[in-house]
């Protein structure tokens, strides 16, 4: 089917996520194919993909050993649930993931992908502590702009006021808390150094709240909203010595962070903290089938071990044998090309090829780690002004998005929160790749500046 007949079905059919209907039908791409690092329209323009799809192809695209990952378990068993039962793709790929976690995260409960996997530690917090005897316990405290999913649980964990608006009233008891964004911290960005102010705001939300009503606070070992905000030294060590001291679980919400896009296997393997539960999903399978995880410690579990006590909660596709395939042959692809040394090896060339970016008086700060990024956009570097809310849709979606397309590079152009540009290409990206963003950011935010 040509371009032009797919945009037509397209705008009267498909309702996009995140998408006003018919607004952009003019400028939508079909994208159609891709390998490595690249994809291809149905016109046939190539893009670099600088957001690894949306932080998820972290193998790169046309993989033909997930594909016939996928063939081959489809052709032998292609569903089963996991409701009382279990298939061998489902059982070994648990026994995999735990033996890359940190601590004793050795339970492993799986979910279609990171909303899920959000709600089901809420859920398990919950009923964790009816169980032991703490039924008060049900609150959240997460951190301000966050983003933890879309459904109605996970989307009450999230930070960001303009997603949660349209479906007020949500699932009460979430409190929300200062985030690490250094660069505009309105708690200690006057002192020398980081104090953790940001960390003890946490606490103070505990406190609000009453400790005891407070079942677990949710974290991103790097927040993704707002740009990639990096937590100061020390952050997580004050965090669970709070958690630690209030009885209170802690979360990492790691369904960007994981399977190496901070160059570890676990965003909090980098960071040096051990949670109580981890959210995984998006790089679990490079995307290649749907499939995320949550996996709590033994002692979240324990009370559940040899007792009429279910975890009263699931997914149909949870655990999916073809999704489970992929995850293996996903997992085989990061031991035979050594993907997490190649982004240690390669962060430092990453980042300084967004460094190089700032001559440009547009560039306020770059920041992030691993192969994930954000460059935050203002108005005046000396002052860190920002631009209006009219001026940042202007230059976000009335120029960036399409002019940085046009230049063949997908990245994130993004205003929850300040307005950003947010990167994180898939694992196999080299200098090379690094080289093309850099002209084509450096293309689009110079022309982008002639017009602030």
């Amino acid at each position: 089917m040509q371009h032009d007949d797919l945009v037509a079905l397209a705008d009267r059919h498909l309702w996009g996520h995140f998408s006003s209907l018919g607004s952009a039908v003019d400028r939508m791409r079909i994208m159609e194919r891709g390998d490595g690092c690249y994809v291809w329209d149905a016109k046939g323009n190539q893009y670099l993909d600088g957001l690894a799809g949306l932080f998820v192809s972290q193998v790169g695209h046309g993989r033909e050993e997930l594909a016939e990952a996928a063939g081959r378990q489809a052709s032998q068993l292609g569903y089963f649930p996991i409701w009382t039962y279990a298939h061998p793709g489902a059982v070994e790929l648990a026994a995999r993931l735990a033996s890359f976690t940190p601590g004793d995260l050795n339970r492993v409960f799986f979910t279609t992908g990171g909303s899920e996997a959000v709600e089901s530690a809420w859920k398990l917090a919950r009923q964790y502590f009816k169980v032991i005897g703490q039924p008060e316990r049900h609150k959240v405290v997460s951190r301000d702009l966050s983003y933890h999913g879309t459904s109605l649980g996970a989307l009450s964990i999230t930070g960001l006021s303009e997603i949660r608006e349209p479906f007020e009233p949500l699932v009460p008891g979430v409190s929300h808390a200062a985030n690490t964004n250094r660069y505009r911290c309105e708690l200690c960005a006057a002192c020398d150094a980081c104090t953790l102010a940001c960390a003890d705001d946490i606490e103070q939300a505990i406190l609000r709240e009453g400790p005891e009503t407070v079942a677990a606070v949710f974290i991103e070992p790097v927040q993704n909203s707002g740009g990639c905000f990096v937590p100061p030294d020390g952050y997580f060590t004050r965090l669970r010595e709070i958690c630690d001291r209030y009885g209170i679980l802690l979360v990492s919400d790691e369904v960007i962070c994981a399977f190496g896009r901070l160059g570890s296997m676990f965003g909090s393997e980098r960071l040096d903290y051990v949670p109580d539960m981890i959210t995984c999903a998006k790089g679990l399978t490079s995307g290649y089938a749907p499939l995320g995880a949550m996996i709590a410690s033994d002692r979240i579990a324990e009370p559940f071990v040899g007792t009429d006590e279910s975890f009263l909660h699931g997914f149909t596709f949870a655990g999916h044998p073809v999704s489970c395939a992929v995850a293996m042959a996903n997992l085989d692809v990061f031991e035979k090309e050594h993907l997490l040394a190649h982004v240690q090896a390669n962060e430092a060339a990453f980042r300084a090829a967004l460094d190089d970016l700032a001559d440009l008086p547009i560039v306020g700060e770059v920041r992030g780690m691993g192969y994930f990024y954000g460059i935050e956009l203002v108005k005046d570097r000396d002052t860190k002004e920002s631009f209006s809310a009219e001026e940042s849709e202007s230059l976000l979606r009335g120029f960036l998005t399409n002019r940085l397309l046009d230049l063949g590079l997908i990245c994130r152009a993004d205003d929850r929160g300040e307005p950003v540009i947010q990167l994180s290409p898939p694992l196999i990206a080299g200098p090379d790749e690094f080289e093309r963003i850099n002209q084509i950011l450096r293309t689009a935010l110079t022309e982008a500046q002639a017009r602030v």
